[in-house]
């Protein structure tokens, strides 16, 4: 069902392609790459800092970024060829697998290590316990995607049955999650940053704990490619691999506040103070390492938790949608 609503986006988004840039190469000679991006977060620090500080174009590339605004919309647009990078979370590629398609997509490198997500409440709840949700309502996200797999895998795990002890909302669209909160729906919502900081600055929820933290290591977002793609152009993904390896490393060798600075050309919205306080707590949920590789051990997890919320009838061989040759020759450098 979910392969057939991505398949589904793919018209729409042929009849846009206007809208896209086009053609290999830049006005500066640089190899033109089009990424397409789940959602607009300070969870993905490197790949802004990649562009801040110039190691797309150090490796020969002219990167454009493109909100997505969720997984499905951002395979979509990869399967029709409007881009020729995905970011998002590598269960898209195991959908799309299982569907049979033969030019599919390949993950080539993994760039967060958990979930991203905060849970948000009306008030603040200093004291705050998975428990204290129990006959509440709270808004998860799209019904198959990352975020409300997680979500659930946690509920869970705490004791707190979806459907039973709690009701979680699947029926808002990603990229509304906050706006409809703020309106009155839902007693919580799980948002990004700097989404959640910023409706916490205006006095409308209040962060009270993290997905992440709570859910452990598991491979969220990766950039994927389709296989034939990867197969015409190594050099395209490997340039593209080593540029984000080069921010993975800068970002951990240097401070919350000049993480921050980089970031706000990307962040115009957001205060600096807020996106201080973002870095820290993406640093302090271990969003980031300087690894690019997504581990077989990782794709299984990932596996158990699509299966315990009922998503997954086939795993997906490894090595089918996994290529890490690329992470390695980068982390060797």
């Amino acid at each position: 069902m979910k392969v057939r609503k991505v398949l589904s986006l793919l018209f729409v988004l042929v009849l846009l392609t206007s809208l896209f840039l086009t053609g290999c190469r830049s006005d500066k000679g640089l190899t033109r790459v089009r990424v397409m991006e789940v959602t607009h977060s300070v969870f993905y620090a490197p790949q802004y800092i990649a562009l801040s500080e110039g190691f797309f174009e150090e490796e020969g590339l002219d990167v454009s970024l493109i909100d997505g605004q969720g997984a499905d919309k951002v395979m979509a647009a990869l399967l029709s060829d409007q881009v020729e990078i995905g970011f998002m979370g590598p269960e898209a590629s195991i959908y799309v697998y299982n569907q049979g398609m033969e030019d599919y997509a390949v993950n080539f490198a993994q760039l967060t290590q958990r979930d991203g997500s905060f849970i948000v409440a009306r008030e603040p709840m200093p004291n705050f316990t998975l428990e204290d949700m129990r006959g509440m309502e709270i808004l998860g996200g799209r019904r198959g995607g990352m975020p409300n797999m997680v979500l659930e895998y946690v509920l869970k795990n705490n004791g707190l049955i979806p459907g039973e002890d709690i009701n979680v909302r699947t029926d808002i669209q990603f990229g509304v999650m906050a706006g409809a909160f703020a309106g009155g729906e839902g007693d919580y919502t799980t948002l990004f940053e700097p989404t959640a900081s910023m409706i916490e600055k205006e006095g409308k929820g209040y962060v009270v704990a993290s997905v992440g933290e709570e859910s452990g290591y598991i491979p969220y977002t990766v950039y994927s490619a389709r296989k034939s793609y990867i197969e015409k152009n190594p050099a395209v993904i490997q340039s593209f691999t080593n540029a984000i390896y080069k921010a993975m490393l800068w970002v951990e060798e240097h401070s919350s506040e000049e993480v921050a600075k980089s970031l706000q050309p990307h962040f115009a919205d957001a205060d600096l103070d807020i996106l201080i306080s973002v870095v820290d707590r993406y640093r302090s949920i271990g969003a980031w390492a300087p690894d690019l590789m997504m581990t077989e051990e990782g794709l299984n997890r990932l596996q158990d938790v699509m299966t315990e919320a009922g998503e997954l009838n086939n795993r997906v061989p490894y090595d089918k949608i996994v290529n890490t040759e690329f992470a390695k020759k980068a982390m060797e450098k």
